[in-house]
């Protein structure tokens, strides 16, 4: 038996005291910690590890009327919604796996029977060695903003059911312009589900990648102003076609004035943006065969050379033929293509007119069958060509014969399969387009100098017309003599009593090189420059064959090389230095503004001292 030790009884007696002392204090600290938790407004409890309940304050036995004794252990749960309590305790079972702060929210009964929802909101208490020793936790009464939700809910599901009624697309978007509903019309339109609509990339599967890239920092600047604007764009339909829509953004602002919602409504504007685009490119062929100064108006002449010519046309107007005008230039080949066009069963579509010989090489392709945008260094965005311009009407290609080989390629192909390819695309397009050319030119010598295609000639070349020089056809020389004074002096508001006759018989004798353009530039000059009511031409400004016999080859040169540039400077004096165009030099001379260009470099013409200085 051991020894008996005072001092380590007297050690053992002291700690005892001290255990006691504590757990008096911590008694006493929690009842009252308790008698705070009773007093504050709201429901609260303490929870064990094990989620049996430990304690609940006396606001939570008011709020229910269950005693402590009803209340303990799992006794509390007969408070709470038969529909939520599963829900609840599952919830309750993860939370103190998780060992984290929480919340959740169930409907509480009250003691009158009235159950009221409650946000539960939950914080574990942990020893000086972290290991959870209680849980704590509140009950709010939410149920006041639990109806507002619900009323909220209801009033838009009415909204809903409003705008899916609406046969218009709508977007509902966020303060960032992210989509978070979308009526029953653009599911319909789009193909999509609502959820697809609020998925990320939504436009990227809408709108034409074209019109993204275009609009993007527009909307995003626009959205960011908080104003009501509109944009343009094309928007995918369920069948992969694309339409145009001009969509309209309209914000919603708090009571602060802040953006909270943004309502995009989309309108089908397709029918009137391609019809704007059809107008516009046959405004555009107007307006440039208006600017052009024509040669005339109407076919003037009743020689038999022009009547078969005439004959001709009433004859192969009516069909879709391909038609070949040949001819010297100045002989009217346009016109002859517009009265084919007018009388044909095509009169009512585009008549687009091109000259071949007149557009850069490198430009030529863009210009007949359009391009894509990016298909070359300036290309901002798509274009249409001649053809699809022309679609359904009449192209004329005039100065046939300058195309390029690659062009002549393509332009059999339209032939042969009826589509075209716009530059920067493979995608073939279905074209319906009479085609009318035409050229001055020998295409049987191009075709035997490697020039011109062969099968493209006799794609060509189904009907032929030859339009007859005005040297063939003096006797329709009076007919245009007073037509074109008739028209030139209204033009001019001039009026002349008398004509001079021998300047009508100077005209009949003179051969017309230049043909009708000629003859037309002859009588306006007069028309410009005659003084007093009579009607009369220089002869000077009549070109006159010089006698060959009588100069040396190499002095005949220097001559006709000298008239030449008088004869250029003397157009461009008229023409304030313009070579193309209307009123330019190579119009009054009957001469393509390539052609003009290359003789005016090579006599080294300064064309800038005839322009005149205009007055600032």
């Amino acid at each position: 038996m051991s020894a008996y030790n005072p001092a380590m009884v007297s050690m053992r007696r002291q700690r005892s005291q001290e255990l006691s002392r504590a757990l008096a204090e911590l008694k006493n600290s929690e009842k009252k910690l308790r008698q705070v938790i009773d007093t504050i407004p709201t429901l609260a409890w303490c929870m064990l590890p094990d989620g049996s309940i430990e304690f609940l304050n006396k606001r939570w036995h008011e709020y229910t009327e269950l005693s402590p004794e009803e209340s303990c252990g799992s006794g509390w749960q007969v408070a709470i919604h038969p529909e939520d309590r599963d829900q609840l305790l599952e919830k309750c079972k993860r939370q103190l796996t998780s060992g984290e702060p929480g919340e959740m929210e169930a409907r509480l009964r009250r003691h009158d029977g009235v159950f009221h929802w409650f946000l539960m909101r939950v914080e574990p208490l942990r020893d000086e060695t972290g290991k959870i020793v209680r849980w704590y936790g509140t009950c709010t009464d939410i149920e006041t903003l639990k109806q507002t939700e619900a009323k909220l809910r209801e009033d838009e599901r009415e909204l809903r059911r409003i705008t899916d009624l609406i046969p218009q697309t709508i977007v509902v978007q966020d303060p960032s312009g992210t989509p978070i509903y979308a009526n029953q019309a653009t599911l319909d339109y789009t193909g999509l589900s609502e959820e697809d609509v609020m998925a990320p990339h939504f436009r990227e599967r809408i709108f034409h990648p074209d019109d993204l890239e275009r609009l993007r920092e527009q909307r995003t600047a626009a959205l960011r102003r908080g104003l009501p604007f509109e944009i343009e764009q094309r928007a995918r339909r369920n069948d992969g076609q694309y339409r145009w829509f001009l969509i309209r953004y309209n914000p919603f602002s708090s009571d602060q004035g802040q953006v909270t919602r943004w309502y995009a409504t989309g309108t089908d504007i397709d029918e009137r943006v391609r019809a704007e685009e059809r107008t516009r490119n046959e405004n555009l062929a107007l307006r440039e065969q208006i600017d052009r100064d024509s040669m005339f108006e109407d076919i003037v002449g009743s020689s038999e050379v022009l009547r078969k010519v005439l004959r001709q046309i009433t004859k192969l107007a009516s069909s879709d033929s391909t038609v070949l005008i040949l001819g010297e230039t100045g002989t009217g080949k346009e016109l002859i293509a517009r009265s084919i066009h007018k009388r044909s069963n095509r009169a009512d579509r585009a008549f687009i007119g091109v000259n071949c010989a007149a557009i850069p090489q490198s430009l030529i392709a863009s210009e007949l069958f359009g391009h894509e945008k990016g298909a070359f260094t300036g290309a901002t965005q798509r274009r249409l060509g001649r053809f699809e311009s022309a679609n359904g009407g009449t192209i004329f290609l005039d100065e046939v014969g300058d195309l390029p080989p690659e062009i002549q390629v393509a332009l059999l192909r339209v032939l042969q399969e009826r589509e075209i390819e716009r530059v920067g695309s493979n995608k073939a397009i279905p074209i319906d387009v009479r085609v009318i050319a035409a050229t001055h030119r020998d295409l049987n010598t191009l075709v035997t100098e490697g020039k011109f295609r062969e099968d493209l000639l006799y794609r060509l070349n189904v009907v032929p017309i030859d339009v007859p020089p005005l040297r063939e056809r003096i006797a329709d020389v009076p007919l245009l003599f007073e037509y074109f004074i008739d028209r030139f002096s209204k033009k001019a508001g001039k009026k002349f009593r008398t004509l001079d006759k021998k300047s009508l018989g100077l005209l009949q004798a003179y051969n017309w090189p230049g043909n009708i353009r000629e003859l037309q530039n002859v009588i306006e000059r007069a028309v410009i420059l005659c003084e007093g009511e009579t009607f009369s031409v220089d002869e000077t400004w009549l070109r006159r064959e010089l006698p060959v016999a009588r100069i040396r080859p190499s002095t005949l040169n220097r001559v006709l090389a000298r008239q030449e540039k008088e004869m250029i400077e003397a157009a461009l004096t008229e023409s304030d230095g313009q070579v193309s165009g209307p009123s330019g030099a190579a119009t009054k001379l009957g001469l393509p503004a390539r052609t003009l260009d290359s003789k005016i470099k090579r006599f080294k013409i300064n064309k800038y001292r005839f322009k005149v200085p205009r007055a600032s």
